[in-house]
C-alpha cells in the first residue's frame, strides 16, 4: 500500500522550517524565506479587491459550463453514438487539441479564417485544431497506416459567430467514424449512411433525412470519370424531379444517358449504392438534394447531412432549428496532402453534431419537467445514532470493494431523517443502517427508499442481497 503524507499548509511550511533534510533527500514544495510567504499571501489577498470593480465572472463567448444534469444527458448521447461506432468495428483514436498551423492551413477554403491560431510557443507556430478530419487524416500519412476504421470523440474550436439557442458554440464536441483504405466501390459508403442512420434513429429524435449532394456527385462523374458537362446535367435534371431512390432505373432507361460509357459508369456506382442502402434498409432514408453545398475543400466526391423533418412530436415543445444534426462525405486526397510523396489513401466519414441534438433532447426535458439523477450511487450509509461514524466507515469500504457506488454523509453525527431524505432527493434506490442494536446483532438493516420496506440482513450476507435487488431492479 503505498503511504500519504496530508498536511495543512501551515504546517507543511513549519516542518520544512524546522525539520533538517537527510543528505541526498529531495525536499517538495519548501518555503524559501517568511518574507516570501508574507508578500505571496499580501499579493493573494489584495489581487481580488483590487479587481472586483472592473471583473466580471463569465464563460468566454460561444462557451459555455454544462451543470451535472447537463453531464448526464450528454454522456447518454455520446455513449449511445460510441456504441454504435464499436458495433461497426470501429477503434479509438484521440489527437493534440492543437495541431502545428500548417497542418491546417489550405484544408478549409473559405473556413480557413475561423481557426483559432495560438500565440508562438517556443518556436512553433500553433492552432487550435478545427475539426477531428484534418488531424486523422494527418495521423494517417505520419504513421504511413493505409487501412484503418476509427472513431474519435474531442472538442474542437472555430471563430464563428455563436448561436447558443441553435446549439452552435465556438468550442463544441465532435463524434467522428471514418473508414481509411481502399476498398470496392460504395460498400463503406454505404456503411456509414447506414451509422448515421442508426444513431438518430436510435437517439429518438423524431423523422430525420439525409440529404446528398448532386453538386459534388456532378463533380465527380465529370473531373474524375471523364463524363461530359452535357450528360451530367441531364442526369441532374432527373435527380431534380425525383429525388429518391426511384430515380435510378429511370436514368438507366433514358437513351441519352445509357449509351454513354461514362455515365453508365457513374449510374453504376449510384445504383450499387442504393443496392447497399436498400440492403441495409435504410433507401427511403437518403435524398439528393441540389442546394446542398460542399462547405469544407478537401471533399472529393458524394457529400450528406442529416436533417430533422417534422416539427417535435408533441404540441407543447416549440420548434427548434438546428440545422443538421450530422454529416460527413468522401475525402479522397486528404492524407495526400500530408504525405511526402503524395501517396493518397481513400476515406469516406460522418461526424455526429452532438451540441445540435443535446439542445433538441435538452429543450424537451424542459418541455416536460423530467427529473435527471447526477449520480448513480446505488446504497446509501446511514445510521440513527450518534458516535457511529468509524461504524459507517468501516461498512461503506467493505461496499466500495465490493464494486458497490456507495455514498454516506459526512457528518459525525447526521440526523436519521435527513439522511433518508437525501436518499430520496437523489434518487438512490437503497440505504443501509447500522446502529447499536444491528452491531450487538451482526446484522445490517437493509431499507428500500421506494416501498420504506426493512429487513435484517447478516453481514456477511449484505454484499450479495444489495446486488440481488439491484439486478431486479
Amino acid at each position: 500500500m503505498p503511504r500519504l503524507g496530508l498536511l495543512h499548509g501551515r504546517a507543511w511550511a513549519v516542518l520544512f522550517g524546522q525539520l533538517r533534510r537527510p543528505p541526498g533527500a529531495v525536499c517538495i514544495g519548501a518555503v524559501h524565506s517568511h518574507s516570501q510567504v508574507a508578500e505571496a499571501a499580501l499579493a493573494t489577498q489584495l489581487k481580488p479587491h483590487q479587481e472586483k470593480s472592473n471583473f466580471i465572472i463569465k464563460t468566454p463567448k460561444g462557451t459555455r459550463d454544462l451543470s451535472p444534469q447537463q453531464m448526464v444527458v450528454r454522456e447518454k448521447i455520446i455513449d449511445m453514438v460510441v456504441s454504435c461506432f464499436k458495433r461497426h468495428g470501429a477503434k479509438g483514436l484521440d489527437t493534440p487539441a492543437f495541431e502545428l498551423k500548417e497542418m491546417l492551413t489550405e484544408k478549409y477554403g473559405e473556413d480557413s479564417g475561423l481557426i483559432y491560431d495560438l500565440k508562438d510557443q517556443g518556436g512553433e507556430l500553433l492552432s487550435l485544431r478545427y475539426d477531428l478530419t484534418v488531424p486523422f487524416a494527418r495521423y494517417l500519412a505520419m504513421n504511413k497506416v493505409k487501412k484503418m476504421k476509427r472513431y474519435h470523440v474531442g472538442n474542437v474550436w472555430r471563430r464563428e459567430s455563436p448561436t447558443i439557442v441553435q446549439g452552435r458554440y465556438r468550442e463544441f464536441c465532435q463524434c467522428d467514424f471514418d473508414i481509411a483504405g481502399q476498398f470496392d466501390p460504395m460498400i463503406p459508403d454505404a456503411e456509414c449512411l447506414k451509422i448515421m442512420c442508426e444513431i438518430l434513429s436510435g437517439l429518438q429524435l423524431g423523422d430525420f433525412l439525409i440529404k446528398m449532394s448532386w453538386k459534388d456527385v456532378r463533380h465527380e462523374m465529370v473531373a474524375k470519370k471523364g463524363l461530359a458537362a452535357e450528360i451530367a446535367d441531364r442526369i441532374g435534371d432527373y435527380v431534380q424531379c425525383h429525388g429518391g431512390v426511384s430515380l435510378v432505373e429511370q436514368m438507366f432507361q433514358d437513351p441519352r444517358l445509357s449509351q454513354n460509357k461514362q455515365a453508365l459508369e457513374g449510374l453504376g456506382d449510384l445504383k450499387l449504392l442504393f443496392e447497399y442502402l436498400t440492403l441495409f434498409g435504410i433507401a427511403e432514408k437518403i435524398s439528393f438534394d441540389l442546394s446542398l453545398a460542399r462547405g469544407l475543400d478537401y471533399y472529393t466526391g458524394v457529400i450528406y447531412e442529416a436533417v430533422l423533418l417534422q416539427p417535435p412530436a408533441h404540441a407543447e415543445e416549440e420548434p427548434l432549428n438546428v440545422g443538421s444534426v450530422a454529416a460527413g462525405g468522401r475525402y479522397d486526397g486528404l492524407v495526400g496532402m500530408f504525405d511526402p510523396k503524395g501517396h493518397k489513401v481513400p476515406c469516406v466519414g460522418l461526424s455526429i453534431g452532438v451540441e445540435r441534438i443535446f439542445s433538441i433532447v435538452e429543450q424537451r426535458m424542459k418541455t416536460f419537467g423530467e427529473n435527471i439523477r447526477t449520480t448513480e450511487t446505488q446504497v446509501f450509509v446511514a445510521t440513527p445514532q450518534k458516535n457511529f461514524l468509524q461504524e459507517r466507515l468501516k461498512l461503506i469500504a467493505e461496499l466500495w470493494d465490493a464494486g458497490l457506488k456507495a455514498e454516506l454523509m459526512y457528518k459525525n453525527n447526521p440526523k436519521l431523517l435527513t439522511q433518508l431524505h437525501y436518499c430520496e432527493n437523489m434518487g438512490i434506490p437503497l440505504v443501509v443502517i447500522i446502529g447499536e442494536q444491528e452491531l450487538k446483532e451482526g446484522v445490517i438493516k437493509l431499507r428500500s427508499v421506494a416501498s420504506r420496506e426493512e429487513v435484517a440482513i447478516t453481514r456477511e450476507n449484505l454484499v450479495a442481497e444489495i446486488q440481488k435487488r439491484l439486478s431486479e431492479s
